[in-house]
């Protein structure tokens, strides 16, 4: 009786430890206008978009994208050649209401929800991610796709002669 209290003593402390250190991606503290700002004004010298992925840490779909657009070779590189990328967080805590208002509102999507910026801060496009998906999973061809038709050279009318 008592190695079983403590083997549940044990899986208990371990289930409370590993819960703790989850990994957090959305930052519910953050001052998103200001991120923004500052994403703006970094792609604005990089000659690049902004990416924003609205979501939260209790979303596994938003975890499920941070990790994809991290870990998938060829929409990393996309991912870092053409835009900044910034993670807003909506949740309990804070659901960022004006910044998803000044973004045209793009939780109507659900999420995680991605919104794409131009250098001037303008927004471009805002993607329901659901169209990213196959088979309960990301679909690397989809978001490859995404990510290539929203670039700046996607928008260059330079690009077209």
């Amino acid at each position: 009786m008592k190695i079983l209290r403590t083997i549940s003593f044990i899986s208990i402390a371990l289930m409370l430890c590993l819960s703790s250190n989850a990994q957090k991606i959305y930052n519910p503290g953050a001052d998103a206008k200001k991120d923004i700002e500052n994403a703006v004004k970094k792609a604005k010298k990089g000659g690049k978009h902004v990416l924003i992925q609205v979501g939260g840490n209790w979303c596994p779909w938003c975890i499920k994208m941070h990790k994809f657009l991290e870990t998938d070779p060829d929409v990393n590189q996309l991912l870092k050649k053409n835009y900044v990328f910034l993670e807003v967080n909506y949740s309990k805590e804070n659901k960022n209401k004006e910044v998803l208002k000044s973004l045209g509102y793009p939780q109507r999507f659900g999420f995680p929800v991605m919104v794409v910026l131009n250098s001037k801060g303008e927004r471009l496009h805002t993607q329901n991610t659901g169209n990213l998906e196959k088979d309960k999973a990301y679909d690397s061809r989809k978001v490859k796709s995404f990510l290539y038709n929203w670039r700046p050279d996607a928008l260059n009318p330079e690009y077209y002669k």
